[in-house]
């Protein structure tokens, strides 16, 4: 039965840890080479799984900015699974390298200029017969999936908005495990998709805006909350996939408080006085001085008022008739590197069992099946879930409602 060979890139890190323990324990994998920087810590998550897992676990020390090292690695591989970051910087070099020794491919890209640059090597994977799934962690990857169920209920897709937590309860919430996860990668990442520009669609066609515009959306069942955009790859990606006749963006979730300190760190980054890194201290340690000049702009923000914490939304129409329809997650794994790292060894899942064929670049929506998915994914919540029913809610409304202010 155990016939692949697969290498987790990263695989020690915070978000490779839960994919390598997924994968693991599956019987179709031959040999699971732990890739890492830090030697020690993938022969210390070797050691620990050794005695539950069904693959061979072999620690490799691997550095992702070394294209000969990459290419040594992949050669002999089934599939990469690729957990390093950030994207912005590695993650075109690690998917060529991937498509150079034509061997499969996923990840957990959150960055929407990769993600272009990305897709651009479709022609070179299809030619190669490669597969590559890029963005197939919990956002993107999961709130793709989310929005593939709430738009194959339209006939007209006008409208798609994926929304991931900030600062709201969450049933995947796991403080003490996302405060050691942790994320000084993660957070630096997080204040390069808050400053600048960022891409979303609007009027049908991709769209430049500012980060941190607010957004009034209408959950049905629930009611209505405002959100804030954020650069991810969703709106970059869904396009693509389901034709959006009018707007889609990646939203937060998100405290008034909150949002007007971020929209402070994002002043002081594009006028160039805080660095990516800087604006990241500042997350884990605050400033009062940054407090105290956000206070300023509290006053004029909304919140998400009875908005979910993790959905999708798609507004457009079915039978001819205006119509809404949310997707939510109401179970999850626990903490955000699990809620991560799990999805894209579900993902691999469907590439080394054949269920994906097309070759090429794809989001996760393009080619993962949405019903075996969430199956999976409920298994690994926690508790575990008998099935996709208990992890994933889809709403309808007969009333269409999303508008920026």
């Amino acid at each position: 039965m155990n016939e692949h060979r697969v290498v987790a890139l990263g695989g020690a890190g915070a978000m490779g840890r839960p994919a390598v323990e997924t994968l693991a324990g599956r019987e179709d994998i031959a040999e699971l080479v732990i890739a890492d920087r830090d030697l020690a810590a993938a022969e210390r998550l070797a050691a620990q799984l050794a005695g539950t897992a069904s693959a061979t676990l072999v620690p490799q020390a691997a550095d992702a900015t070394d294209p000969v090292r990459l290419r040594e690695l992949f050669r002999d591989a089934d599939i990469v699974v690729n957990t390093t970051g950030p994207f912005f910087r590695l993650g075109v070099p690690v998917l060529k390298a991937a498509i150079d020794t034509r061997t499969q491919y996923v990840d957990i890209c959150d960055d929407w200029e990769p993600t272009l640059d990305m897709l651009a090597l479709d022609a070179q994977a299809r030619s190669s017969g490669v597969i590559a799934v890029i963005g197939a962690g919990a956002s993107p990857g999961t709130s793709n999936m989310l929005a593939a169920l709430a738009t194959r209920e339209l006939d007209i897709v006008d409208d798609v908005f994926t929304a991931w937590p900030v600062d709201v309860p969450f049933v995947g919430d796991a403080p003490d495990e996302d405060a050691i996860a942790g994320a000084s990668a993660a957070t630096v990442h997080w204040m390069q998709q808050l400053s600048g520009t960022i891409q979303t669609w609007d009027g049908g066609k991709p769209a430049e805006r500012p980060p941190l515009e607010p957004v009034t959306l209408d959950y049905p069942g629930l009611g209505t909350g405002t959100v804030y955009t954020v650069g991810h790859p969703e709106p970059v990606t869904l396009p693509g996939t389901r034709s959006i006749t009018r707007s889609s963006a990646c939203v937060m979730v998100v405290r008034p408080t909150t949002a007007a300190y971020l929209m402070t760190l994002r002043d002081d980054i594009d006028c160039g006085k805080l660095s990516l890194e800087q604006a990241a201290a500042a997350i884990d340690t605050p400033s009062a001085g940054h407090f105290a000049r956000s206070a300023l702009r509290r006053p004029w923000l909304r919140g998400p008022g009875a908005l979910p914490a993790f959905f999708a939304l798609a507004t457009g129409s079915r039978d001819g008739r205006p119509h809404t329809v949310g997707a939510r997650m109401i179970a999850s794994p626990r903490g955000m590197a699990r809620a991560t790292g799990i999805p894209l060894a579900l993902a691999a899942g469907q590439i080394l069992d054949g269920s994906v064929r097309t070759h090429g670049v794809h989001p996760p929506d393009a080619v993962l099946d949405p019903e075996r998915y969430f199956d999976a994914l409920a298994a690994q919540c926690d508790p575990p879930r008998p099935h996709r029913g208990e992890v994933v809610k889809v709403d309808h409304a007969p009333v269409a409602a999303a508008t920026t202010p």
